[in-house]
């Protein structure tokens, strides 16, 4: 029996019987008087609440939404920020047996007739007026819909509002849990349908109590309850859901809602988290922001960057514990001197563990965050592993997703695909059985989709998307993702893409940072109107030129992005260029910025 295995076998047998709400019942009885949930509201004053108000919060939803009509197997679709209500609705539906499933709160109204109509959603809960219209205007398209309620807005001629739903004489939550089956639907997350139509991913309860134990055996923590984090990634994202959702009802965490991710930094900076999850064009932001605020005192910069290049071999020594007494000493003068004050200054000083994933992060980003002392650590997954599959939070290896999390084998096919098996796997696509077996066989091994590299201590390099691969011209199959993460590695670029599929070279469009180039024009004396303007200068041409060929060293020749241009509209996400976690729309990018591609090459 393998290690995986009897870990595995270990955490069956820990999660037998358990469901999402018999585990939040025992998080509730353990720590009702620690804080669950705060929040601001519209006028900037914090609010809490603890464990027991959330689960009383719970017992009367529940019982609100089963006087609506809502029962078990019914599903309730959410689209609701990142609040207090979100937690209380999710948890509440599966009191009376239901699935609730969170969508993106930028669906048009087409997206949400296609979901609803594939969730075969019975109720709708929106947030506010705007998310009420465009559920209205597709509603009669929706055969399964019955009822649709509000949080906020009472006056809209919803069926039902949030004030009226936790009036509700409380169900008991004792004698609720029990209707909730281990192999029921906790909830389905909807794939971005960047490669095709949205596929609702099924995730039942075994899965979620199965992976959040599975977390909590890598994390490794003395305790849990109390920690302190912010939730502001979409509660679509099966990482924000994992993270600051069903950990949170398992393991008591104290969760600060940000209904607004540009919002992030603001939040940090009073909450101090604990643990911290974020995509990568969150750390980049971060790193972004050090970099310009360095930048306008030339002296500091200096010792800053000499400081990490001091520290960063002897940090990681540290990380494998190899380092001297000396060596420890040295980095511990240089933390106090240069690096604490920065994780101060960004909220990041209070980090037990850090995380990025959901798409690359480039190495030497990863590593100067250690270097000063953030915690941080790649993931990998999807949504079909209810989140993790590989993580090594601690013996990191930058430029690598971590190893096997306990209790998952990860193994590479033939063609290098990453593939994985474990009680994390999801059931399979709603709807789509041809689709669920493209990528899960007979023995439970999942696809992922994803070409990897296994070193020798089982750490796992991703390659790319088996479909993003770029195939030039001249025959060579290349890594975007790796090509784009050396990119924005230069002071200012803020992110890029790679251009090169059927092309006789590789090129690149990068996009000026917002944070970095205003601070760099200034040093130069450059006068601009717009972030537009400045990517036209000629001097920042050439500072982009003269920084290529550092920044390709590590490719060869024909890997090498010979040519870029620049630009200076910041992708946002949740457009037709990102994704709603900051994952590059290859194929929306490619159409919007054609004549400049086609430019590059003629």
């Amino acid at each position: 029996m393998t290690d995986a295995v009897a870990e595995r076998e270990k955490i069956n047998n820990t999660v037998v019987g358990q469901t999402i709400p018999t585990e939040f019942l025992k998080t509730v009885a353990a720590h009702g008087d620690l804080v669950a949930l705060r929040w601001k509201d519209s006028t900037d004053a914090w609010h809490e609440m603890t464990y027991t108000e959330f689960a009383d919060k719970v017992a009367r939803t529940a019982a609100g939404l089963a006087a609506q009509g809502l029962g078990r197997g019914d599903r309730v679709m959410l689209m609701l920020r990142n609040s207090p209500e979100f937690h209380i609705y999710d948890t509440a539906a599966l009191f009376v047996g239901a699935t609730p499933v969170s969508i993106y709160n930028s669906s048009s109204p087409e997206q949400i007739e296609y979901l609803c109509n594939d969730a075969e959603a019975k109720m709708a809960v929106v947030e506010d007026v705007g998310f009420f219209e465009s559920v209205s205007k597709v509603r009669q398209n929706i055969s399964t819909l019955t009822k649709v309620g509000i949080i906020n807005d009472a006056d809209t001629g919803a069926d039902f509002v949030h004030a009226d739903l936790v009036a509700s004489d409380p169900v008991d939550l004792a004698e609720a849990s029990k209707i909730a089956q281990p192999e029921d639907l906790a909830t389905l997350i909807y794939t971005s349908g960047t490669t095709g139509p949205s596929k609702g991913v099924m995730i039942d309860h075994a899965n979620v109590c199965w992976t959040v134990e599975c977390l909590r055996l890598a994390f490794d923590l003395e305790t849990y309850a109390g920690m302190r984090i912010v939730s502001y990634l979409p509660m679509a994202h099966v990482a924000e859901r994992m993270m600051s959702h069903y950990q949170t009802l398992f393991l008591g965490y104290e969760v600060t809602c940000c209904p607004d991710p540009t919002l992030f930094a603001d939040y940090a900076r009073e909450v101090h988290p604990h643990i911290m999850f974020g995509v990568p064009r969150v750390w980049e932001k971060i790193y972004g922001g050090v970099q310009a605020a360095l930048s306008a005192d030339p002296e500091k910069e200096k010792a800053v960057r000499e400081a990490v290049e001091a520290a960063g071999p002897i940090r990681e020594k540290m990380t494998w514990g190899t380092a001297t007494p000396e060596e420890i000493e040295t980095y511990e003068f240089l933390d106090a001197v240069a690096f604490s004050t920065i994780r101060e200054l960004v909220g990041l000083d209070q980090l037990v563990a850090a995380v990025t994933g959901a798409a690359p992060i480039p190495a030497e980003m990863l590593a100067w965050f250690r270097t000063i002392g953030v915690p941080l650590s790649e993931i990998y997954g999807l949504s079909e592993t209810s989140g993790p599959m590989t993580w090594a939070p601690y013996k990191v290896k930058p430029g690598f997703v971590g190893h096997a999390c306990p209790g998952i084998e990860v193994k590479l096919d033939e063609d290098g695909e990453v593939m994985c098996r474990g009680g994390n796997v999801f059931r399979g696509y709603l709807n789509q059985d041809s689709k669920t077996a493209e990528v899960l066989d007979g023995e439970g091994w999942f696809r992922s989709g994803d070409i990897g590299e296994l070193d020798d201590d089982g750490y796992v390099k991703i390659v790319d998307r088996k479909k993003e691969l770029i195939i030039t011209a001249g025959g060579k199959n290349l890594s975007p993702s790796n090509l784009e993460a050396a990119l924005k590695m230069m002071p200012l670029v803020g992110q890029a893409i790679a251009i090169g599929d059927q092309r006789p070279f590789v090129s690149a469009l990068v996009v000026l940072d917002p944070d970095v180039a205003p601070q760099w024009a200034a040093t130069k004396g450059i006068e601009y109107g717009s972030l537009e303007e400045l990517a036209e200068h000629p001097e920042v041409a050439a500072e982009i030129e003269g920084g290529l060929s550092a920044a390709m060293e590590g490719f060869n020749n024909a890997e090498r992005v010979k040519k870029v241009k620049v630009l200076g509209e910041e992708w946002l996400p949740d457009t037709d260029l990102l994704t709603p976690t900051s994952k590059l729309k290859r194929r929306g990018i490619h159409a919007r910025y054609a004549d400049q591609i086609e430019a590059i090459y003629n």
